[in-house]
């Protein structure tokens, strides 16, 4: 199979006071790193005429335009496992889990603001890396992924792309249970091919233990629903005997009855695809194991 080497790709954001470049850099064959072709073409076509439309709105509300594009999408697990070594920036479009649901609408509403002949694969593959990685580079290996999403808050906080909501909007600390992945790493291709990886997983989860966990409990969430915008991306907490731990994640949709509701890729025990569901509240309150959120807002 013919590999195909990613170059640096400069991308030059239109929004005043974005990051001047987006690079991605990896050594795995482009039909590997992306799945979907045909499907982006489709849509690429598609977004043409609307690009003014598009980059009058806020990213916010970007955001939550593309999150219905994708709505009906299949739900597909494990999708960033694709190498038994090698970590690229990857993106399928024909299947989504919860937390490549928003990564690729944040994707997408960014490269609007590009010049309309860069809408390519490797353009979106770059903001992906911008956003997915520590820093937004990936080095070529599994530990400069962001892999749990109170991480990736603060790591995207931190470059100002995203703004974090959740203390201003009533958040409070609790005990971080931060094991899953070093519990479950046989799920995980790259783990089960690199036990040095397992380390590194261990040690950053030790990390996460170490320090609170903050969250917005549900029981406040009814009362801040008017404060929180379209687009934002809403973290869920879930309760682990005593202790918490982020588990799912998804936008925040406001549609023309006023009505918040929580829009995500769920999973195939519930819906098995990308949904618009219920309002925020009422989803949370309807999982006893669910405790709170995260919100964090783009800005960038």
């Amino acid at each position: 199979m013919t590999r195909f080497l990613f170059s640096v790709l400069s991308v030059v954001f239109m929004l005043a006071g974005a990051p001047a470049r987006a690079r991605h850099t990896g050594l795995l064959p482009m039909d590997t790193v992306f799945v979907g072709t045909a499907r982006f073409e489709n849509l690429v076509a598609q977004l043409k005429p609307k690009v003014e439309r598009l980059r009058a709105m806020s990213i916010g509300d970007r955001v939550s335009w593309f999150g219905q594009v994708f709505a009906g999408t299949p739900y597909k697990g494990f999708t960033l496992e694709i190498h038994d070594h090698i970590e690229a920036p990857s993106v399928n479009l024909n299947g989504l889990d919860c937390w490549t649901f928003f990564e690729v609408t944040l994707a997408f509403a960014r490269m609007v603001e590009v010049p309309a002949e860069r809408w390519t694969p490797e353009t979106l593959l770059g903001f992906i890396e911008m956003d997915r990685y520590w820093g937004g580079q990936c080095d070529g290996t599994y530990l400069s992924r962001l892999h749990y999403l109170e991480d990736w808050l603060h790591d995207n906080a931190s470059r100002g792309l995203v703004q974090d909501l959740t203390r201003s909007l009533g958040g409070v600390g609790v005990a971080n249970s931060a094991t899953e992945m070093t519990n479950n790493w046989k799920k995980y291709r790259y783990m089960r091919n690199n036990p040095e990886f397992r380390a590194g997983i261990s040690e950053l989860e030790s990390r996460l233990r170490r320090q609170p966990l903050v969250m917005i409990p549900k029981s406040r969430v009814r009362g801040i629903e008017d404060r929180i915008q379209n687009g934002d991306i809403i973290g869920i907490v879930s309760h682990d005997g005593g202790a918490y731990g982020t588990s799912h994640v998804g936008l925040a949709y406001r549609g023309s009855d006023g009505v918040l509701r929580f829009m995500h890729a769920s999973a195939p025990h519930n819906y098995g695809k990308v949904v618009i569901d219920s309002r925020l509240s009422d989803y949370l309150d309807h999982y006893r194991s669910d405790a709170g959120i995260l919100i964090a807002r783009p800005v960038r």
